[in-house]
């Protein structure tokens, strides 16, 4: 099939484009679908381009009555965000590294400074000034000049602080140029390494860069041993995993001592380790892979021992950690903590006096501390959990890379608390607050209030939506009253949920997938919706891990579509509590988010006024019948293998959103891609966006001609990207006139 097999329709003036039909068939398990519009896929043809250039003029034109209030929001963004701004120094070696930005400028710059000695763990105060000593390590500005993409990947340091491997994607397809700079000059090394995958890094030394490749369906299967001086035709591989189920990686411990390789699909997981005084030595396997055992594995030195600390799921489907000898991991294993009834274990990061545990605890990520006693035969302290200070929240680890550290960083946010940036002192229990996200312009950050709700689904199961508005403008009927604990919450308790006086416009943002938890956040480019009046909510619904593995298992595979009726139970609970009505109620996802947006669109379609879909994987049955695409075969233990399953097949062909478009009233929708993108490929929106004209649906498609799949580079045109789409949402929501200060 090419695409010169039919004639373009031209679009008459003042309309939208029309997409010319091409069939082409689809069969499978003795199912034919008929495909008019798969001529798209050929991305390299003029004509494709063509179209997606109509498609973008013609939604200029559809939005060019919001190019005031764009400019209006991208201001307020830009008002509100410290334009000029540092991070807080992390200790790495010998130096102080931090990265700073200057207003005009797109990318961050890292920079440094020495330490004071070794006992050196307080950081220097940062201004706007340089500090004594300060130098620039790299300055992505610079690297980006000349691009209309940038995008910087890997950032690997020698110990000595000498030698920086970086990486740099200017196309958006996340394959990345590794270069090695020389910081005692400034200059790049002849070193250059092409079409990487993220995630390479320089060994402590500086003497190996070790960086991992991809097959010819763009997925991670070598991992490679380059020796710093050398050509890159010489370079060694030292992995190789022929299993198109899984990814390979690789990187250091925080001690430094080990390398590991890492294999993983969705439900299995692999790890090899070299030691670093013979990084020439072949990778040795920590536990066998085992089919449905996943495990992660990290280095800890206790009792003055080498030891490895394993989260793993052999004997419970929540995780559990335990630590075995370096020297012979398949040993006995030895419980790390006693209890684990009521958590999700996620991470454990080792330091030499203590171990951080990252898990989730009635839905949200915590974090606990455990003291090393190096002189005892019960090495490991009880966990002593970090408290949020308030009812909601999410609590993590952030920026932690020494070894040595005698405290630990941690990020704290809600939907109505800026990100406050945290030292725990392990040896006193003290806390020092190192920053707070600075939120600028005329801004009370008391007017803005967040609550937590329930929903029941279809099946029964209570789902959790976070909530957050301006409470000034939403007066709510017993406002002295606070939502349950998740852990706390019933059936009974949700019908005592606190109800709005009148409805709202209001944005639900869901995911629901890959256990990706979204967790509750502050966002100050949200405040331009909360302040026209809009409640902004997140939908918690199964196929994330929120609540657990099982609810990742209950949002999966042939479970899926527990996804949208959870999605659409928290719609309708948001307007039968007076919370919204659909007629002032936007849904917005990504992504597997997207897929959620199209599901909805076609199943409850009356309840929403518009649906926002970005980069969504709205055609999944012809993605994942095609192993040759990126990604694909990995796909499988999430979706199901529809290509050898006919259940499976079946299964999907009943929601998948571009094959279940139904001659019916539709909310406004628009969908955004980005050509480049290799996760979920631009046309599957732009196919979707074409059936849908077919019904009738008023649909828009805006396609980044060059960025990958998280949009655009640059901060700015970030900042535009999301002005955009919030203009688009307050004109359906009837909020397009409302004025603000910013």
């Amino acid at each position: 099939m090419t695409v010169s097999d039919s004639p373009n329709i031209a679009p008459a003036a003042g309309t939208a484009p029309v997409a010319k039909k091409i069939p082409f068939e689809r069969t499978h398990h003795g199912h034919t679908f008929i495909d008019d519009y798969e001529w798209m896929r050929e991305k390299e043809s003029p004509e494709v381009i063509s179209h997606l250039e109509a498609e973008n003029a013609w939604t200029k034109s559809q939005t060019a009555h919001l190019d005031r209030l764009q400019e209006s929001i991208f201001t307020e963004i830009k008002t509100r965000i410290k334009e000029t701004d540092m991070s807080v120094p992390n200790r790495r070696g010998d130096y102080w590294y931090f990265s700073r930005t200057r207003a005009g400028l797109d990318y961050g710059i890292s920079v440094r400074v020495p330490v004071a000695g070794p006992d050196d763990w307080t950081p220097p105060e940062v201004g706007e000034d340089e500090l004594a000593g300060e130098e620039v390590v790299f300055d992505s500005n610079i690297a980006a000049e000349g691009q209309d993409f940038f995008s910087l990947g890997t950032f690997s340091l020698s110990d000595d602080g000498r030698w920086l491997l970086y990486g740099v994607d200017t196309t958006g397809d996340e394959r990345y140029t590794l270069r090695l700079r020389d910081l005692s000059t400034g200059d790049d090394l002849e070193d250059t390494i092409e079409g990487t995958f993220a995630g390479a890094c320089l060994d402590p030394s500086g003497r190996y860069v070790f960086y991992t490749t991809v097959d010819d369906a763009w997925r991670p299967e070598k991992v490679w041993r380059h020796l710093v001086g050398t050509d890159s035709a010489e370079d060694v591989c030292i992995f190789d995993e022929p299993d198109e189920r899984f990814f390979v990686g690789t990187g250091f411990s925080r001690s430094g001592r080990i390398l590991f390789v890492v294999t993983g699909s969705k439900t299995t997981t692999g790890y090899w380790s070299i030691g670093a005084d013979d990084l020439e030595a072949e990778p040795q396997p920590v536990w066998p892979r085992e089919e449905g055992v996943e495990y992660s594995v990290e280095h800890a030195v206790v009792g003055g021992e080498d030891r490895f600390l394993i989260t793993h799921n052999r004997n419970r489907a929540d995780f559990e950690l335990v630590d075995v000898p370096a020297a012979d991991p398949t040993a006995d294993p030895r419980p790390v903590i006693a209890e684990v009834a009521g958590l999700r274990i996620e991470d454990v990061d080792a330091f030499a006096d203590f171990i951080a545990i990252s898990y989730r605890r009635g839905g949200f990520a915590r974090v606990g501390i455990v003291r090393l006693d190096n002189e005892s035969s019960s090495p490991f302290a009880a966990v002593q959990e970090l408290p949020f200070g308030r009812e909601t929240g999410t609590l993590l680890p952030a920026g932690n890379p020494e070894f040595a550290q005698t405290s630990i960083r941690l990020l704290f946010t809600s939907m109505s608390t800026p990100s406050v940036l945290y030292s725990h002192s392990v040896a006193d229990g003290t806390d020092t607050v190192l920053k707070r996200q600075p939120v600028l312009g005329s801004v009370d950050l008391d007017a803005y209030a967040e609550t937590l709700l329930w929903a029941t689904a279809d099946d029964g199961t209570q789902v959790p939506i976070s909530v957050v508005y301006r409470a000034d403008l939403h007066r709510r009927a017993g406002d002295e009253a606070t939502a349950a604990a998740m852990t706390e919450t019933t059936a009974a308790s949700a019908q005592e949920e606190p109800r709005p006086v009148e409805p709202a416009p209001l944005v639900l943002y869901g995911y629901g997938s890959y256990e990706a938890s979204m967790d509750p956040y502050f966002s100050v480019s949200r405040l331009s919706l909360l302040d026209r009046g809009v409640v902004f909510a997140i939908a918690h619904v199964r196929g994330g891990g929120e609540m657990g593995r099982h609810w990742y298992d209950q949002g999966k595979t042939t479970s899926k579509k527990n996804t949208f009726t959870d999605f659409i139970a928290v719609a309708r609970h948001l307007v039968d509590t007076g919370w919204t009505s659909p007629e002032s109620l936007v849904a917005t996802g990504g992504s597997a988010g997207g897929l959620l947006m199209g599901a909805v669109a076609n199943m409850a379609p009356e309840l929403f006024a518009g649906i926002s879909a970005h980069v969504p994987f709205v055609d999944p049955l012809t993605s994942i019948l095609m192993p040759e695409l990126p990604l694909t075969v990995i796909e499988w233990e999430e979706w199901g293998d529809p290509l050898h399953d006919a259940e499976v097949y079946e299964y999907m062909r009943s929601y998948s959103p571009y094959e279940n478009v139904a001659e019916a009233a539709h909310p406004k929708i628009l969908a955004v891609t980005s050509l480049n993108d290799t996760r979920v490929l631009y046309v599957e929106p732009a196919k979707w966006v074409a059936r849908l004209r077919e019904v009738g649906a008023e649909a828009l498609l805006k396609t980044e001609m060059v960025a990958g799949h998280g949009g655009a580079s640059g901060r700015y045109d970030a900042w535009k990207e999301t002005a955009f789409d919030f203009a688009w949402m307050l004109d359906v929501l009837g909020r397009s006139d409302v004025e603000i200060e910013p």
